[in-house]
Parts: structure tokens; C-alpha cells; sequence
């Protein structure tokens, strides 16, 4: 029998991995009146693709670099900005986030997460506690780097063991 195919058979492959092993715990969040220039600051000074909503300390939504995008000018930091374009710097973060996002719980697994990247149109999962407070962030790319990282140590652990039945 094929190495890889005992070890998944046996299940020493493919055990549930939790969310928060691949997570994101450091996120950035602002408010729903905070004004699109402070998310494009974030954007611009810190590699992140996506910063939390919150409230009081609870999940409201989230704004992804590609929604703030879609909102700014596209000639703001060019030459020919004018004053309507600097002005969509000062649309609030609630204008336009997206609410009641898809989120995971924290006990949640990898495989739930890939179950809501392929079943809704996101591109990250805030992962929240019973109280619905933001605890980390996933998204696609974590699980890429997860599932590349586990494909290389499966591929090892399967080239290395000595004694199969």
C-alpha cells in the first residue's frame, strides 16, 4: 500500500486543524464613523487586505482593500485630484462596509473555513468569540499557506515511516 494512503487511511493525515492555528491574531479595526482616509492609512503603512468594523467592542462588519477601491477616486495621490475627489476621503467607514459579515467561531476548523470561502463570496473570515468580539482573521491566503506547509509535512511524514502493516 502507498505510504500517503496508509497515513490517510489511518488518519494520521488529515486530523481537523483549528482556525486559530492559522489566524491571523493581530487585527485592525476602526469604527463605523471613522473616516475612509484613516482605512486607507491602515491600507498604505500596514499589509493588511482587511480591517474589522467594530462597535463597543463587537463585530459589525468589514472593509477590504478592494472596497475601499471601489470608493475612493482613482486619482487621489495623482496631480489631477480635485476637491470632489480628495472629498471621498471623508466618506465614513459605515458608507461603506460590508455588514453582518460571514464569521467563524473560534473552536471552529480549517475545513469549516474552506467550507464558507467555497459557499460565499469573501475573501476573509473574522473569527469571533460567543460574545461576537473579534479574536483573529482568516483568509484565503492563510489557507493556502496552511494547506502547503501541511502538504509538505504529510509528504514527509509519508517518505519516512519505516514499518507498515
Amino acid at each position: 500500500m502507498d505510504r500517503s494512503l496508509y497515513l490517510l487511511r489511518e488518519g494520521l493525515m488529515g486530523a481537523p486543524i483549528s482556525i486559530s492555528k492559522i489566524m491571523s491574531s493581530k487585527v485592525v479595526s476602526v469604527t463605523l464613523d471613522d473616516k475612509l482616509a484613516t482605512v486607507k492609512e491602515i491600507f498604505d503603512n500596514l499589509k493588511f487586505h482587511h480591517v474589522l468594523v467594530v462597535d463597543e467592542g463587537k463585530l459589525l462588519g468589514v472593509v477590504s482593500d478592494r472596497d475601499l477601491l471601489k470608493a475612493l477616486s482613482p486619482n487621489i495621490g495623482s496631480q489631477y485630484a480635485s476637491e470632489k475627489d480628495l472629498a471621498s476621503l471623508n466618506k465614513r467607514v459605515h458608507q461603506i462596509m460590508t455588514r453582518k459579515p460571514v464569521v467563524l467561531p473560534a473552536d471552529a476548523s480549517v475545513d469549516d473555513a474552506i467550507h464558507l470561502f467555497n459557499t460565499h463570496n469573501v475573501s476573509c473570515l473574522p473569527v469571533v468569540d460567543l460574545q461576537n468580539r473579534p479574536v483573529g482573521l482568516v483568509s484565503w491566503r492563510d489557507i493556502l499557506k496552511n494547506l502547503r506547509i501541511n502538504t509538505s509535512n504529510a509528504v514527509n511524514l509519508a517518505n519516512t515511516k519505516p514499518d507498515l502493516p
